[in-house]
Parts: structure tokens; sequence; C-alpha cells
């Protein structure tokens, strides 16, 4: 059974909720679930991970059903890294979209890992509410939302 970081299963509190897995606009199903993770395991196989060689991939899904995915991207200066997360968000958002409903994060780990704070914070900007689903070559899922995972977040709305 999925749990989140608070172990309390997602679905389980959405269905108590009386409510269904919807996000937004749309619901996601197990096959729009299934296709995500397949474009972030897909996304994985292009990272550029010469130092760490830790190739993570992700897929989100905005808010009009569009996927977007990426993969992370190191630098000898790491500082400049990029990390999938925010390079799938930074390319939904190139292309004109604001607005995430979720957000998958493949490891070819044991365990998945749940994204860094940078990337949890630029999730958060554009979609605080997105679910985040890590997955890895394990049985093992992290299913959270974004505010779940930066609770009492800097945002947007910080600045009016």
């Amino acid at each position: 059974m999925a749990r989140s970081v608070d172990g309390v299963d997602p679905v389980d509190r959405l269905h108590q909720a009386g409510e269904s897995l919807k996000f937004m606009a749309m619901d996601l199903d197990t096959d729009g679930i299934e296709r995500l993770i397949a474009a972030a395991k897909l996304a994985s196989g292009k990272a550029y991970s010469p130092y760490s060689k830790f190739r993570v991939g992700a897929a989100v899904l905005t808010s009009d059903g569009e996927v977007f995915s990426g993969c992370n991207v190191e630098n000898a200066s790491y500082g400049l890294t990029i990390c999938a997360e925010r390079n799938a968000i930074f390319q939904a958002v190139a292309a004109g979209q604001r607005g995430l409903q979720a957000v998958v994060v493949y490891t070819p780990t044991p365990t998945p890992t749940a994204p860094c704070g940078a990337c949890r914070q630029v999730a958060n900007e554009f979609g605080p509410k997105a679910w985040i689903i890590c997955v890895c070559d394990g049985v093992g899922r992290i299913e959270s939302t974004v505010d779940s995972l930066l609770p009492r977040a800097f945002g947007p709305e910080n600045l009016k």
C-alpha cells in the first residue's frame, strides 16, 4: 500500500473525506499515473549525470492535461546542476503552462527518493496542491502533495 511521508495512505485520506482522486480539471486514474511514470522513466535515461551517476527522471501533468518531462543535468560546477523535477517544470513553463496537477519522480533505486527542497519550492510556485508521486525500481512509493512536503511555504501570495 502506498504511503505518504506522514504514513497515511493519500487515497484513503481522500476517500475518508468523501472525495475522489481528482486533480483539478481531470481525474488522474491508474492509466494516467502509469503514463506519467513511463515518461519519467524515459527521461531518466537521458540524464547527464557523470559525477553522481544518479539518473533521475520526472514528468509533470499541467492543469491543461499536458505532460512534460525532464531529467537531471549535472555540471562540473556542481551548483549549476539542475534536478529532473525543476527541468520538467521549467519545460512546462517554457511552453506557456502555469499550473501543475502532479509531478512524478523516478529514480533507479530500491527505495523512492523525494524531491529536494529547491524542487519542492519550484513546484510550490506552480502547484501548491499538486500531487508528488515518487517511484523507483523497488516496490516502494511516496505519494504526497507539495504543500505536505513543504508546509508553510513561501510563495507568490507572500509578495502581495
